[in-house]
């Protein structure tokens, strides 16, 4: 036969689409995963299609509740929703496939009553043995030496108390598909041998109930990794066979979204690289639409002079077929710099309802903040939105609004200019003479400016340095003016007496 896509492919579009993701519950959730869901949903949302949302979780000894509870959290904080499947229900339930294994042996008895499937019974002792024997190289595995056995062979091994694995019979041409992102990919006729759908003994394997659920579910494009391109040839070769036993009507598009390297070198972005921990990213202090937008970028972009977006403008514009194929690296830097522009565009009341949970994390307030804390970070927040790329970079700048004490840091302690008790001495004489009533930010600057730049002749970034460290006990702060208002007069000069005292 031709090499050409099998007609039975499907032609689905606009809200006919139905797209799924389908992970395991293992491990924490990590970056290239959100990435898998992100495109999925945009795809889906796009085209006001369908996705649907199931559990892998077929192996017991890997798969945890853990892991599946963490996977909702994750999609829910990232503002990620599906349309069916866990959590939602729908017309295809259950959507876990542990809970499946009933449809699995029907779809089974399906296959072997179309003749698309039969007994296996060789061990791998035996495969390995005939293809030494044949001269065949052992890795090449499976020989599809069954295919062909009499009823008396099967029987006499029955007999042996064996039990049969169930294997597709693969079809001996050519396979194609065109790839929504890749274009045109063939698989030569023999490039893989017969596989197991069921093991011995009744299990289903992967290899068999991913297929199958995509087609009962009536999944009509599969859009994964390209890790996962290998097993393609696979799934067209079952698809096949699902179609003419009656199992679906159709085969689904395929799409190879690029891989996603780490920071250096070639490889695929691991696990245990830090930057593939989406809890420890949010815990740094990403927004999900910060996040978001720069996962987007790893393989598809708005424009070519645009890197900023809402998630609003990404469902308008994506398109799968504009994903590029080739590999796109992840790039911490650039992604905190996404994600601070993000924060910028958060209206004031939003920014400071997300660094709550931060500045409770740090210790500095309660987890539920009282109402002198909600009007001090109502008063701040606007001080530092500007300024950061991180929530979690917040509580070291408004820290000093929430503590009586300052810690001074070494490198504040080490950078003040050797008359820094003279400046904050000048500072305290200017500030007592600013009334209380009218000590704003603007009263403030006047005051110091006047005592620390007119009358001692210093630079400004001489003369605030002293008093910023005995504020804040850092280099780098909120505005220094504002933060005086926020404190208070009394409190500001206390501070800065304190800072008088503390270097003798």
């Amino acid at each position: 036969m031709s090499a050409t896509p099998d007609p039975r492919t499907t032609t689905a579009s606009g809200a006919d689409v139905r797209v799924r993701f389908c992970p395991s519950p293992t491990g924490l959730p990590h970056v290239g995963l959100i990435r898998t869901v992100l495109f999925n949903w945009a795809y889906a949302r796009h085209n006001g299609g369908t996705l649907v949302f199931r559990i892998e979780d077929t192996d017991a000894a890997r798969d945890s509740e853990e892991s599946y509870q963490q996977l909702l959290e994750a999609l829910r904080w990232m503002n990620i929703d599906w349309d069916e499947g866990v959590e939602v229900g729908g017309p295809h339930a259950p959507y876990r496939q542990s809970q499946r294994h009933e449809i699995y042996r029907e779809v089974l008895d399906k296959l072997i009553a179309a003749g698309a499937v039969y007994e296996s019974y060789s061990t791998a002792e035996e495969i390995d043995a005939r293809n030494e024997a044949n001269g065949r190289a052992k890795q090449l595995g499976y020989d599809n030496y069954d295919r062909d056995l009499t009823e008396e062979q099967k029987a006499a091994f029955r007999a042996e108390g064996r039990q049969p694995a169930w294997r597709l019979r693969v079809p001996d041409h050519d396979l194609t598909y065109v790839d929504l992102i890749r274009g045109e990919v063939t698989f030569p006729a023999g490039s893989f041998p017969d596989f197991v759908l069921v093991r011995a003994g009744g299990v289903p394997l992967y290899p068999f109930v991913n297929p199958v659920d995509d087609a009962l579910m009536g999944i009509t494009h599969v859009i994964r990794g390209e890790d996962l391109m290998p097993s393609t040839a696979r799934q067209l070769a079952l698809y096949s066979a699902l179609v003419d036993a009656g199992v679906t009507t159709f085969i689904p598009r395929f799409g190879h979204m690029p891989l996603v390297l780490g920071e250096t070198g070639n490889k695929k972005l691991s696990k245990r690289d830090p930057q593939a921990d989406l809890f420890l990213q949010r815990e740094k202090g990403f927004i999900h639409e910060g996040l978001l937008n720069y996962l987007s970028l790893l393989g598809w972009s708005l424009s070519s002079d645009r890197d900023v977006f809402s998630l609003d403008e990404m469902i308008a514009a994506f398109d799968i077929t504009d994903v590029n194929p080739n590999p796109a690296r992840f790039d911490q830097k650039k992604a905190e710099a996404i994600n601070g522009d993000h924060i910028r565009l958060l209206d004031a009341e939003d920014f400071a309802a997300r660094i709550v949970p931060y500045l409770a994390g740090a210790g500095l307030i309660d987890e539920h903040p009282s109402e002198e804390h909600r009007a001090i970070i109502a008063a701040a927040a606007p001080l530092v939105q500007e300024r950061v790329q991180l929530l979690g970079e917040v509580p070291g700048m408004l820290g000093f609004l929430f503590v009586s004490d300052v810690q001074y840091a070494e490198d504040a302690l080490k950078g003040l200019p050797a008359n820094a008790g003279e400046v904050l001495v000048a500072s305290v004489g200017a500030l007592e003479l600013v009334p209380e009533a009218e000590f704003t930010a603007a009263a403030v600057q006047q005051a110091l400016s006047t005592a620390l730049v007119d009358e001692l002749g210093l630079k400004p970034r001489v003369a605030y340095g002293p008093p910023r460290v005995a504020l804040t006990g850092r280099r780098v702060s909120p505005p220094l003016f504002e933060s005086m208002e926020l404190l208070g007069k009394a409190e500001s000069i206390r501070r800065l007496d304190a800072l008088v005292r503390h270097l003798g």
